[in-house]
């Protein structure tokens, strides 16, 4: 039987690796704990909630800032598989960088299969640059950002990593001090074969200019790409392709597995500003 991508011989082989909620006892849960936590950061941060960064209805991002002035910065790309959740899903990422002295920016986006993910990652790479350009009005300091995301968010945080900022927006060529990534998907072939195909709509086209890891170019920006380490061994292939790729161009990726965490868990740790993840930022955005 021929293989239809890699190792893989049916659509429910490739299923297992890409659809994470498959091996959870419940699949609810993280969505139960991403509403608490967001909740809460709403409830209990200052925050500047749907604040345009474009012409659409879906072009909105929420800003938490930090306590102390000119402080540095974290634009937040949510996750979702490009066709689901919301900016409102994921504030609670604020609660562990705030208290890390970080302003965060979550960064909402219009949604497969009303947009292409062409039109997503044009989107998201416009909240960059709004971020970039207007963060000073609520106390960022504009030279101190960083990029990152989670699954979906991980691989539209690589393509504002390697986008030409000076050619396109006429901002600095590389202007983003740290890049955070999580649990990303840096090579799309694979979910034309998925479940996820009718919503997100792949085609050769999508595939060749959406991937990240064939598309890297030359960044100076310090970067660190985690995942999972009870997640599917694909998103470890995904990320380790991927740093493999920036390193040959000399650019600064590392690569970690977050132990024992799965693919809703390994975000976590911005919920809190003694994990790992939080201090690294700091450093980063910081030094």
């Amino acid at each position: 039987m021929p293989k239809i991508y890699r190792d893989f011989d049916s659509q429910a082989q490739i299923d297992a690796q890409y659809n994470p909620s498959i091996a959870l006892a419940d699949p609810t849960a993280p969505g139960k704990h991403f509403a608490a936590q967001a909740q809460k950061a709403r409830d209990t941060l200052k925050c500047h909630l749907d604040i345009p960064f474009g012409p659409t209805v879906h072009e909105t991002l929420d800003v938490f800032p930090a306590d102390t002035p000119n402080a540095p910065v974290f634009v937040f790309i949510h996750g979702g598989y490009w066709r689901a959740l919301s900016s409102k899903d994921f504030s609670g990422v604020a609660l562990g960088l705030n208290a890390s002295g970080i302003t965060t920016v979550v960064v909402n986006y219009a949604l497969c299969p009303f947009v292409t993910i062409d039109e997503i990652t044009r989107q998201v790479r416009a909240a960059v640059a709004w971020t970039l350009r207007n963060i000073q009005r609520y106390g960022g300091d504009p030279n101190r950002v960083g990029v990152g995301g989670h699954s979906a968010g991980g691989h539209l945080g690589a393509m504002c990593l390697q986008t030409q900022w000076d050619s396109d927006y006429g901002l600095a060529r590389d202007p983003l001090k740290a890049g955070l990534l999580f649990s990303g998907l840096y090579e799309l072939e694979p979910l034309r074969y998925s479940y996820l195909q009718p919503m997100i709509q792949l085609d050769d086209g999508v595939v060749r200019r959406q991937s990240p890891t064939t598309n890297l170019r030359a960044c100076p920006t310090p970067t660190w790409v985690v995942w999972g380490s009870a997640e599917p061994a694909e998103f470890a292939r995904q990320s380790g392709n991927y740093q493999a790729a920036a390193l040959a161009l000399g650019n600064p990726v590392e690569l970690s597995a977050i132990a024992g965490a799965d693919h809703f868990s390994v975000i976590h740790g911005l919920e809190d500003s003694s994990s790992p993840v939080c201090r690294w930022l700091h450093r980063q955005l910081t030094c």
